[in-house]
């Protein structure tokens, strides 16, 4: 009973994802599957954007529960220059791309600037960036559409791998080497949970038992071959799954194993104490923000590449899908808590929701009250349990 307790409580967000999941799978009129192929593969590639600018959200909140309003008008500031560089321009767009991140953290160091040294509040500051860097990305596109973008350039977040390195990529080769590949991660997923265990263990740390510790990433590691299993049954794995894989290790790494990581994290759960403590909380705020710029820009290149054209739409609203993903992933409204794990599965839950809902006709309007009920209750239980163990 203990360790069904303890499961429940550690691991209760993949659990109701997961209960989700089966409930619209339940409600979809025969013939359709939210686990079909298309279905996964649309999942992803329409939640991309949201699970970038989230992690790059989670690291402001997790600083002291700072939100940034300004990465929706990010993404329409760079896809814009980057629609300029390359359709209206000609340049490389290898180059653009590097020139446009750039930007993006430029952008965002702009703001981090006010946060960070004047000491204005990020509400205030990232709410005049919201406004600001919108109104100049619609003074440079002129009231209009900027594409189609060159083959060259969507490819890079467009295709399907491992097929677009395939001689011959027929329909069994794509779906062997996508398995493969679904399967390898999954050997790492659990190899280096194993590997971290024992030496926590070693050091003496109190690890818990071995089969409540492994049995999450086991369940991950099947979710993941079923993942590729099914995408390998479509066109293989998209690109872009790729790229959001990368920022997942990375910012993963740097959150839970880094001293800049753990200092964003003292910060949140007691600023004043982190200062005194020796943090310079300056620099760690102003990275947060120019980090969140940077990751927009990223983002703003993948929808723009999505689309095939810099939209005049672009951007609207992608700071609140970021926010309620980080909130609904498990980061605390008062900062100081939330992993990036949670944040990319908070993500994916909003994806669902919105998916089930849109296969089952939902209207648009009802998805949005849903969405915002949800993101109420997850906000709701945190302050909750924030009053109970202050109690």
């Amino acid at each position: 009973m203990t360790f069904a307790k303890n499961l429940f409580g550690k691991y209760a967000l993949i659990l109701v994802l997961l209960c989700t999941m089966m409930v619209f799978e339940f409600l979809l009129p025969s013939g359709v599957s939210l686990f079909s192929p298309h279905n996964l593969n649309n999942l992803i590639v329409q939640n991309s954007y949201v699970v970038i600018l989230a992690i790059g959200m989670l690291l402001c909140i997790i600083s002291g529960g700072n939100i940034d309003l300004a990465v929706g008008s990010i993404v329409i500031l760079v896809g814009a220059i980057v629609g300029i560089f390359i359709v209206e321009w000609g340049w490389n767009p290898y180059l653009s791309i590097l020139l446009c991140m750039g930007v993006g953290a430029l952008l965002g160091s702009w703001q981090a600037f006010w946060i960070a040294v004047v000491g204005i509040p990020p509400f205030i500051v990232t709410l005049a960036g919201m406004l600001t860097f919108r109104g100049i990305a619609l003074m440079l596109m002129k009231g209009r559409n900027i594409g189609p973008f060159p083959i060259e350039y969507r490819n890079l977040f467009n295709r399907f791998l491992p097929a677009s390195f395939l001689d011959q990529p027929t329909s069994e080769i794509v779906f062997a080497s996508t398995l493969t590949v679904g399967i390898i991660v999954s050997i790492f997923v659990v190899a280096t949970k194993l590997i971290s265990y024992f030496q926590r263990k070693k050091k003496g740390y109190d690890v818990g038992n071995i089969a409540q510790e492994m049995s999450y990433p086991v369940v991950i590691s099947g979710g993941i071959i079923f993942l590729f299993h099914q995408l390998g049954k479509h066109n293989g794995m998209p690109a872009v799954l790729l790229l959001i894989g990368i920022i997942f290790l990375l910012y993963s790494y740097f959150t839970q194993n880094t001293i800049w990581g753990r200092h964003l994290y003292a910060m949140g759960g007691n600023a004043k104490a982190a200062r005194l403590s020796g943090i310079n909380t300056r620099r760690m705020l102003f990275f947060a923000y120019a980090n969140n710029g940077f990751l927009a820009s990223i983002a703003a290149l993948v929808v723009v590449a999505r689309f095939n054209q810099a939209s005049t739409q672009a951007g609207t609203n992608f700071e609140l899908d970021a926010i309620a993903a980080c909130f609904i992933g498990g980061a605390s409204a008062y900062g100081g808590t939330g992993k990036v794990g949670g944040v990319v599965i908070g993500a994916i839950f909003m994806g669902v929701l919105n998916m089930g809902m849109s296969l089952l006709g939902a209207d648009i309007n009802l998805q949005r009250v849903i969405n915002g009920l949800v993101l109420l209750v997850a906000v709701t239980f945190d302050v909750i349990s924030k009053k109970r163990r202050a109690n």
